[in-house]
């Protein structure tokens, strides 16, 4: 019996030959990432160890994005405390406000990780970098502390769910909308523990941003990691890197067996797929989004980690171009890092936003966290790019929030109402 993509990426880093899904191993890590708050809590654990010395610093992340640009004094200590920890080991990858942006996002337009490697990160969102071709899982503060001293995280093997796509995508259809309606139908706890494998031939209609905002989001279903198989369209991405292009790192490329074993296959046929929207209160609970249309709005946030890549700004500018936000709207645009907010400065794209009415923000989860930046108020309704609607995610218990794709958000801003762009 052949291995999985996951598998054999895991029994590389084992020393194995071979591993099977429920089997426990200590994995080397080629990255370890935490941001500003998991970061606090590994520092700590790492300290209260007794241990001085990083496994190697070239192979930790440390990447303040959450409470950035720091809101008040306590995320200010934090994130000098973080600061402080970086500079005495050394950390290669440690990026600070204003050059870095947000984790998922820094970490693979920097080359920090790349095909057929480990990375773990201190956040559930640390599947995004899968699209990739490498795992990438999120992990607790005392695994990052574990990983940073010995250089190895101990781990299940995850048991695969594949999923099979086929298909071309419908106008104003992108990633977010395939996994949310995958979502939907296996539920947040379909793929629990599971490598959510993103196969077939319809990969192809799916450009960097889609596959990174699927990778994101398999964590929605549970899964322990998404992945997708390196192709041209991940090669190119990896060598405009910019690791790669100083570094010409060496990198290994895993496929799939033909009779790899997997507990699940799903078969989904993009092209009778219609852009979706999750509604209140779970990213489960999706809905065709003409099922949704007409309920007013106040609030849309786009971009963040699920949707701010370059290719998600451009999707949203094409929607705001030479029209105005709803007047009774407000409207933030969050690229995902600083290379993409100067590169949609570059081709226009932030003027488009800012001539529409939008906030054009620089990167930061606060947003989406109900952190800062954009926090709801009572019974305000938003719709938002980000991964999580939970009750209070972004603001108050009241509020809610409609997951949707860049264009519906955009769409919905200018008409101050859920809406298609079909309307525009």
């Amino acid at each position: 019996m052949g291995m999985t993509i996951t598998e054999k990426i895991l029994a590389s880093h084992c020393g194995k030959s071979k591993v099977t899904p429920g089997e426990i191993i200590n994995a080397k890590v080629d990255l370890a990432m935490a941001n500003e708050l998991s970061a606090q809590l590994a520092i700590k654990e790492f300290d209260d160890w007794g241990m001085s010395k990083i496994f190697d610093s070239n192979k930790v992340a440390l990447i303040p994005d959450h409470f950035t640009p720091n809101k008040d004094i306590t995320s200010a200590n934090i994130a000098k405390k973080v600061r402080e920890f970086a500079w005495k080991h050394n950390i290669k990858f440690y990026i600070e406000q204003g050059r870095a942006g947000i984790e998922h996002a820094v970490m693979a337009e920097r080359g920090m990780i790349l095909p057929g490697e480990v990375l773990i990160g201190g956040d559930s969102h640390s599947t995004t970098c899968g699209a990739m071709g490498c795992f990438a899982a999120g992990v607790g503060s005392s695994d990052i502390a574990y990983a940073w001293a010995v250089g190895e995280i101990w781990l299940k093997v995850p048991s695969s769910m594949k999923i099979i796509l086929k298909g071309k995508l419908k106008n104003w259809v992108s990633g977010k909308d395939i996994i949310l309606h995958i979502i939907k139908e296996i539920s947040v706890d379909g793929a629990t523990y599971m490598a959510m494998e993103f196969t077939g031939s319809g990969v192809s209609q799916l450009n960097m941003a889609d596959r990174f905002t699927m990778s994101n989001m398999s964590t929605e279903a549970g899964a322990k990691n998404g992945i997708f198989s390196v192709d041209d369209e991940t090669l190119q991405y990896v060598r405009n890197t910019e690791r790669y292009k100083l570094e010409k790192p060496e990198f290994k490329i895993y496929e799939s067996d033909f009779d790899a074993k997997y507990e699940i296959e799903k078969e989904y046929d993009m092209s009778v797929i219609e852009p979706q929207v999750a509604c209140p209160f779970s990213p489960g609970n999706v809905k065709p989004l003409s099922d949704v249309e007409k309920l007013p709005i106040d609030a849309v946030i786009i971009g963040t980690c699920t949707n701010g890549w370059i290719e998600d700004m451009r999707r949203a500018a094409a929607i705001f171009k030479g029209r105005k936000v709803h007047p009774k709207v407000r409207v933030i645009v969050i690229p995902g890092s600083t290379l993409i907010q100067k590169q949609a400065i570059q081709e226009g794209l932030a003027e488009i936003f800012i001539e529409s009415g939008c906030v054009f923000s620089t990167s930061t989860c606060g947003p989406c966290i109900g952190g800062h930046m954009g926090v709801l108020a009572e019974k305000e309704r938003c719709v938002s790019t980000t991964n999580r609607n939970f009750v209070g995610r972004m603001g108050h218990p009241s509020s809610e929030v409609y997951l949707a794709n860049p264009a519906v958000a955009a769409a919905s801003a200018i008409l101050g109402r859920i809406a298609s762009p079909e309307e525009l």
